[in-house]
């Protein structure tokens, strides 16, 4: 489901829908594996579009939801320079996003569905790499990974049982 289907790349059935089309969006989760929400905003101003994402997700009926989050807003398994320095001045121009960001994995986590929390770093464009360094327990010690090899990957977490209520860092291995 895309609110653009001009900018989706995949050949795939397309339902063209927004958050609110409740019942769109029950019909395309309906008899679903799992759902991903991969939402976000386009501007650096206040945005709950990925908190509205997941609700929407969770109304649906989604009984398996993977939400993309970030790395940038959390600490843990930095370094002392990026944990201490880069972090903070990310914080200063990127708040607003992670904001609704974690206010999007509290309702998620607080849900008793199958969920996973995936954080990648800084996205980049360019094909599938298929190098992705994963870590449960904190960042992954990279800054950036390709938008197709977050794809990947949450194709392949969604039948991953290691990885149901986890909140998983990923970054180009």
């Amino acid at each position: 489901m895309v609110r653009d289907p001009a900018r989706l790349k995949l050949p795939a059935r397309v339902v063209v829908a927004g958050l609110t089309d409740h019942e769109k969006l029950a019909a395309a989760v309906e008899g679903r594996d799992a759902v991903i929400s991969a939402v976000g905003s386009r501007d650096r101003g206040p945005a709950t579009v990925c908190v509205d994402g997941a609700r929407a997700a969770i109304e649906a009926g989604a009984k398996r939801l993977l939400v993309v989050s970030a790395g940038g807003m959390h600490t843990e398994g930095d370094g002392f320079f990026t944990k201490t320095l880069v972090k903070p001045l990310l914080n200063t121009f990127l708040k607003h996003g992670w904001a609704d960001m974690l206010a999007m994995e509290a309702l998620v986590t607080a849900t008793d569905l199958d969920w996973t929390i995936v954080r990648p770093p800084m996205l980049l464009d360019g094909p599938r790499t298929g190098k992705v360094a994963s870590r449960l327990d904190g960042n992954v010690r990279t800054f950036t990974i390709r938008r197709a090899d977050v794809a990947a990957y949450l194709l392949d977490a969604v039948a991953e049982p290691t990885l149901i209520r986890a909140k998983v860092s990923i970054a180009h291995g």
